[in-house]
């Protein structure tokens, strides 16, 4: 089988397309190196089932040069939140046209199935935890809306051509190859980075906050699973079954602390409900959160180029969010 991963120079996307090259599919990777990483795609360029092709989704005529395919794992997206808030075309052309292109590329090379990346965002601050999907969507910014934008075409596609489609709702991925450049996000990429150079972690709030934290291994082994099966039509959460607090994390990770202003427009908690998964799939996270975060450590000098953030230049990234969210 021969399988498309776009955004496949992306940290999930990498470790998607590792996954799929064990299980010997014939990929193809394609990502635009917007926040993809080089060093990603080289990983795989040994093996002779892999091809990696410089382009951007928004580029039509790149994607017709692809040719055909089996499957297609829907990763490219812009991510983050303020550059969200600051730029909200850009994130509507990428996240919304380009799932557009893909799908239509997809319905004319009568694919077996997409599987599209979603994002838990959608939910905003939910009313229950776990959070299950027929959850009141309400997302609080661009980036979460353009998301559940793209998903809506997805199953729109789903619909009226009858493509086969699976959605899957990711929530708090984590793990070596994560995005070390680019804006403010991430709490594990901030935090490895401030551990590396023994800077305090900076926490927000009184990190009682928790997160659905999944190891990403994980993650790609939900997406295999989801093209695998007969399983179509159906949005799945992806969550480790559990959620640890910020707190813990800095405990388990070891260092100061120094605390930044609690941000508008973020849960409390995530904490996925995955019992479609679960049932539909026979998916279950494996990695333990005190597990994955020994393998961070064992990579931490992955994050030796990252940008170091303190307090006050947090303050600065993140004024946009106070002023649009509050």
């Amino acid at each position: 089988m021969k399988a498309l991963v776009t955004g496949g120079a992306g940290f999930i996307g990498s470790h998607l397309c590792e996954t799929l090259l064990n299980e010997g599919y014939q990929v193809v990777a394609i990502d635009d190196f917007s926040t993809g990483r080089k060093q990603n795609a080289e990983l795989f360029l040994d093996n002779s089932a892999f091809e990696f092709y410089e382009g951007n989704i928004l580029d039509k005529d790149f994607l017709a040069s692809l040719g055909h395919v089996d499957y297609i794992f829907h990763l490219a997206g812009k991510a983050d939140i303020v550059p969200s808030i600051e730029n909200p075309e850009e994130y509507f052309q990428t996240n919304v046209t380009g799932t557009l292109n893909i799908l239509e590329y997809a319905r004319k090379h009568d694919v077996k199935k997409l599987v599209y990346a979603a994002s838990s965002s959608c939910y905003g601050i939910p009313d229950s935890y776990p959070t299950p999907e027929n959850s009141e969507v309400r997302p609080e910014y661009p980036y979460a809306l353009t998301k559940y934008m793209g998903e809506e075409l997805v199953f729109h596609w789903h619909k009226v051509y009858g493509l086969p489609v699976v959605s899957l709702r990711l929530f708090n991925v984590y793990g070596p190859r994560s995005r070390t450049s680019g804006a403010y996000g991430a709490v594990f990429g901030v935090f490895m980075a401030q551990k590396l150079k023994n800077t305090p972690f900076t926490v927000v709030g009184d990190g009682k906050q928790s997160r659905d934290f999944t190891y990403v291994t994980d993650v790609a082994r939900a997406f295999q699973l989801a093209a695998e099966s007969s399983v179509s039509g159906e949005v799945m959460n992806v969550g480790s079954g559990d959620h640890y607090s910020v707190n813990y994390l800095v405990e388990l990770l070891g260092g100061d602390v120094t605390y930044v202003p609690k941000r508008p427009g973020e849960p409390d908690c995530t904490f996925a409900n995955i019992n479609q998964i679960s049932e539909k799939l026979g998916w279950s996270a494996s990695v333990t959160f005190e597990e994955g975060v020994g393998k961070m450590l064992m990579h931490i000098e992955d994050w030796s180029d990252a940008p170091l953030w303190d307090a006050e230049s947090i303050d600065v990234e993140t004024r946009a969010w106070f002023k649009y969210l509050s």
